[in-house]
Formats: structure tokens, C-alpha cells, sequence
């Protein structure tokens, strides 16, 4: 019998089963429930992100059948941190060296752009870094509004909430979360200041 494709709007048993194995694996998708929303659109894109399979947010064949035989994605860090996976576009909240959870992120674009007559490049610095500010509100600049943003680099890189989050970089080379995932991080006390958060 083929495989049913679940994609969002799609209500029912098998989108519950689908959650529950996205969340069993550390996907993070703000609970199981019987409705594919955007929160489970974003957990599928991440999972087939570390999979290798194209990051489209919905569960087909080849992702169901991945799913099925998946483990839990590994870090090599040690501790407890952020690291972010800039190659596969996806977040990890470390604990005691393993993968907790794991986020779809969009960095950024590594592209030239233009800000008050200055070229600058929209590029998420890798490094090992620690978190030296938060701003608990949308934090206006120049680039916009950033969503209870977590900064880690002086050039004010942060980890934020966005209403968009790709599956692709988009970003000036802050990392972009959704802004439920944002809540959640910051409910959880996931990210406090001087913890560490690694790029690579």
C-alpha cells in the first residue's frame, strides 16, 4: 500500500504518528497534535536536513521511509550549547554532549548588501561564541525587527525569531528561528548569557 503524503493542513491519525516520531528523534514542533501546522512543517524541513533529502516540509515516501529507520542526530561538541550546522542549515540545542533538540534555521545568505552607502556581508560568522546580550521584545535596527533575539557575536548576530524561516539562507547572518521556537528557547532558558553557541 503506498505511503499517504502529508503535507500541511492535513489533519488526522497518521499526522500524530508523524509528530510523535519527529519528536522522539528531538525534531522540535511545539507538541503532537492531530494537525500538520507550520510548527511541523518547519520539525519535517529540519529532519530532512540532516537526512540529506530536500528540504520541501513535507512528509512523502522517501521522508517517511528515512524517518522510520532514523536515529537522533549526533554533535561533537561537548556540554551544554547551541551549535549551529550552517552547511545543513539547522540548529542543535546540546545537552551533556548530545542533541536535545534539533531546529530548522535559516542563516546568512554569505551575499553582499547595501546599508546606509556601506557594503556589508550578510554572513553568519563561524567561531565558538558565547551569548553576550538579549533583548526580551522585537529589538528594532536598521535591518528590521528582530524577535527576542539572543546575541552571540559583536556584530550583532543573534539567534531570533522571524515570521519566515526557509529552508535556505535568507538572512543578513543572524539565524532565524520561528518565533514559537524563539518563545519556547526562551521559556526554557535554553540560551542564558555566556552560555556557549558554536558556528560551523
Amino acid at each position: 500500500m503506498p505511503t499517504e503524503t502529508l503535507r500541511r493542513g492535513d489533519q488526522g491519525a497518521a499526522v500524530r504518528s508523524l509528530q510523535t516520531q519527529l519528536q522522539d528523534l528531538g525534531y522540535w514542533l511545539g507538541g503532537v497534535g492531530d494537525t500538520f501546522g507550520p510548527l511541523t512543517e518547519q520539525a519535517v524541513t529540519a529532519f530532512q536536513k540532516v537526512e540529506g533529502l530536500t528540504p520541501d516540509g513535507v512528509a512523502g515516501s522517501a521522508t517517511q521511509a528515512a524517518l522510520a529507520r532514523a536515529d537522533r542526530p549526533t554533535s561533537s561538541a561537548s556540554g551544554d550549547l547551541i551549535e549551529i550546522d550552517k552547511a545543513r542549515q539547522v540548529l542543535f540545542v546540546v545537552r551533556g554532549g548530545k542533541v536535545a533538540w534539533t531546529l530548522n534555521v535559516s542563516t546568512g545568505t554569505e551575499k553582499p548588501y547595501v546599508l546606509d552607502g556601506r557594503t556589508e556581508l550578510a554572513d553568519t560568522p563561524p567561531g565558538h561564541w558565547k551569548v553576550s546580550w538579549a533583548v526580551d521584545g522585537n529589538d528594532v535596527g536598521a535591518l528590521g525587527a528582530l524577535y527576542r533575539p539572543r546575541y552571540f557575536h559583536s556584530d550583532g548576530i543573534a539567534v531570533h525569531g522571524y515570521h519566515s524561516v526557509p529552508a535556505y539562507p535568507a538572512s543578513h547572518g543572524c539565524v532565524r528561528v520561528t518565533e514559537a521556537a524563539m518563545d519556547w528557547i526562551w521559556a526554557g532558558n535554553l540560551m542564558p548569557l555566556g552560555s556557549a553557541v558554536w558556528v560551523h
